[in-house]
């Protein structure tokens, strides 16, 4: 019956079509309705599903392409007639014809006819949750297949599943608004979250940024090298993603905050490092890579002004390649970048090179000589970069990025699947953790006391890297040492190079080192010139001086976690957590009759309570809505609508371009009550853990136990 009708109803449609027509063979469809002067329902007819003809307007007009599908409707004439009779109110059947023209479907596949095909709440639930984990549509599907025993007890069909959820983005209030609510709600679960958007004049988002309470307390830790690369569009409308990072204290990807923006202009790269900003409490990096672009290198000079700017390696040898053309020149240029060399020894080997080449006045050559101090290790050395040189783990991270999100994610979705990718990330810091922690490494190479000290206290990843030097340090040795105030100079070197030697200064009273090389200052791990001191010394301790806590196991030592408990992952372990309670139960009160009947009346006065509840709940949170907030537009239309948010209900993003019934099988000893039983168990299981009520639980519970035992 249709909502609108104001007779009682006396005729179940779905009751219909799901036992006559189901059990014929054939599908049912409501096909033609009338209606009183005074707007009441007097006629309903209902057809078979292959009545009328395909319409064939649409074949061959121009360059209309479609694709030819079968034909299924052949014009057949069965149909149920049924009117109201006015005086009783009672709904009669007027005509009634059983004739088809043509064969019913074999029993087996009547469940597949899309009038037979539909989803319970209690799948449509399961499947978000699901979905929002990373997990596939045609995985969900054969995870919902194995849960009912089969493919044949889905009531559905996979295509089904996406039609569900195209239908769940086109009901969504906005799109903008909807990724605002979604980031709102995450703030309760997390209350140091952070977002911030920005809207045009016309009220449309131009860029979103958001941090959790966890990525700003690393970035408290590790945000002393910061790097952010806006490469990654995938996404529904094409934007750009921000992704801000750096490493922690195993070397491994770290994020510290993302944004979706418009575009890569100034105005909004300094938008989002203002915002940056205000999220890390003013604290600004030490060092920032980037891979070039001018909008970035302009805004990090306003907003960054004292933080070191280094150019990526990667991009700079690319750019060699493309504008010199010549491999021996790109071999010299990546040498002068990164060799360790004086400044004096850089400055004679790259006037060396463009005049071998005849490249001195080529303008690519002249602008790279300029901004030599953000790319060559001779200018850089000293400054802290904690081992950045390019911009790779960014493409390391979109690759990581891109198993978790795609092209047709609207705002929400891209942030619903973005923050497990972001997990997955932690996941990777707390397995390294237990490495670190877990064992000691073997102690098979020279100097095992300053060794030990090193494993003691760095992570494994940062002591595997300074392994090496220690190995390089055993082939060095102090050539000379002279005494200059409370200052003890060491050369060291090599034997075979006498010529190359690099001088580490000594405080004996504060038992600070300094090196000349100065990859201490840069990477914060002693060179090999000061570890060969140390081993001339008799020292076996690593100084605390030589110590960078960003590197040591307890780097993260007396950090908060910022994040609670999803309470998304709360609702699917107490809805399987159920289901598995309730699987057991179904198996229990099928076995007798009485019993089925006992436990499904049950189901279905909890059924009934929790959602008379549940409409009662949303009913106080609708009236309170509309009493606190409501729209406010002015007399034209023009203004902006306000929202339960308390600001502006923004517009969608411009979407930006880039260049270039009954489960479907039922056995013949399968009752339908045990079906219906399914159904009103899997609502339930919906409503007791949405609930969020101890008392939903403790009555489930008590009837399970009484009637498994």
């Amino acid at each position: 019956m249709d909502e609108d009708t104001n007779v009682e109803p006396m005729f179940d449609y779905h009751g219909f079509d799901e036992g006559y027509a189901r059990t014929k063979s054939f599908s049912a469809r409501k096909n033609r309705t009338r209606k009183s002067h005074a707007g009441a329902l007097k006629l309903k007819n209902f057809v078979c599903h292959r009545e009328g003809f395909k319409p064939q307007n649409n074949y061959g007009i121009g360059n209309l392409k479609r694709k030819h599908t079968p034909e299924t409707r052949c014009g057949c004439s069965a149909m149920m007639e049924i009117r109201v009779d006015a005086p009783s109110g009672r709904w009669f059947i007027s005509y009634f014809s059983d004739k088809h023209n043509h064969p019913l479907l074999d029993p087996r596949l009547t469940g597949l006819l899309p009038g037979h095909r539909f989803m319970f709440e209690a799948d449509i639930g399961h499947m978000v949750n699901m979905k929002k984990g990373g997990i596939s549509v045609r995985q969900i599907y054969r995870a919902l297949a194995n849960q009912t025993g089969g493919y044949e007890y889905l009531s559905f069909m996979q295509r089904d599943m996406y039609n569900k959820i195209a239908k769940q983005r086109r009901q969504l209030p906005g799109d903008a608004y909807e990724a605002l609510k979604y980031l709102e709600d995450q703030a309760t679960n997390d209350p140091s979250l952070y977002f911030n958007h920005h809207m045009d004049a016309d009220g449309t988002l131009r860029n979103l940024f958001w941090c959790d309470g966890l990525s700003r307390a690393n970035y408290s830790l590790f945000g002393d090298v910061l790097a952010f690369d806006a490469t990654y569009r995938k996404n529904k409308y094409m934007c750009p993603l921000v992704v801000f990072f750096g490493v922690n204290h195993h070397n491994q990807t770290i994020i510290f905050a993302a944004a979706l923006i418009c575009d890569e202009e100034k105005d909004t790269y300094r938008w989002l490092l203002q915002q940056l900003k205000v999220a890390m409490n003013g604290k600004a990096p030490v060092s920032v890579i980037t891979d070039g672009d001018l909008s970035m290198k302009f805004t990090i000079e306003k907003e960054f002004p004292n933080a070191h700017h280094r150019l990526c390696a990667w991009h700079l040898i690319r750019n060699a390649t493309s504008n010199i053309g010549k491999p021996l020149f790109t071999s010299m240029f990546k040498n002068c970048m990164l060799g360790d060399y004086e400044i004096d020894v850089f400055r004679q080997k790259w006037f060396e090179m463009v005049e071998g080449f005849g490249i001195e006045n080529k303008n690519w050559v002249l602008d790279m000589h300029k901004k030599r101090h953000s790319w060559a290790t001779a200018h850089i050395r000293g400054k802290f970069f904690a081992g950045f040189r390019t911009t790779s783990r960014c493409e390391g991270l979109n690759s990581i990025i891109a198993k978790y999100v795609n092209s047709r994610y609207n705002l929400v979705e891209f942030i619903q699947h973005f923050n497990p990718c972001v997990d997955h990330i932690r996941w990777k810091e707390v397995q390294a953790d237990l490495a670190s922690v877990n064992g000691r490494p073997s102690m098979q190479t020279c100097f095992q006391q300053l060794k030990r000290s090193a494993a003691n206290v760095y992570t494994l990843s940062i002591f595997h890297m300074f392994q090496p030097i220690l190995v390089r340090a055993a082939s060095m040795k102090v050539i000379n040492m002279r005494q200059t105030g409370s200052y003890v100079i060491y050369s060291v070197g090599l034997d075979r190079m006498p010529n190359e030697m690099w001088r580490v200064f000594c405080c004996d009273i504060e038992m600070e080192f300094n090196c000349l090389c100065m990859r201490m200052e840069s990477f914060g791990i002693p060179c090999e010139h000061i570890v060969c001191v140390l081993v001339h010394e008799d020292i076996e301790e690593l100084p605390r001086s030589l110590v960078l806590p960003r590197w040591t196991k307890t780097a993260k030592v007396g950090l908060q976690n910022a994040v609670g408990l999803h309470w998304d992952s709360l609702m699917l372990s107490q809805y399987s957590c159920l289901m598995d309670w309730f699987r057991q139960l179904a198996n229990f009160a099928c076995r007798d009759n009485e019993r089925f009947i006992f436990t499904r009346e049950m189901a279905m006065n909890l059924l009934k309570q929790f959602k008379e509840e549940d409409a009662a709940q949303k009913e106080l949170v609708n009236d309170a809505d509309s009493v606190r907030d409501g729209v406010q537009v002015d007399a034209f239309g023009a203004g902006l609508a306000t929202n339960d948010l308390g600001y502006s209900m923004p517009r969608d993003p411009r979407k930006y371009r880039t260049k270039g019934g009954l489960h479907s099988l039922i056995k013949e000893n399968i009752d339908v009550d045990s079906v219906v039983w399914r159904a009103t168990i899997e609502q339930l299981v919906v409503f007791v853990v949405a609930s969020h009520s101890q008392k939903a639980m403790e009555m489930t519970h008590l009837i399970m136990t009484r009637m498994i035992t």
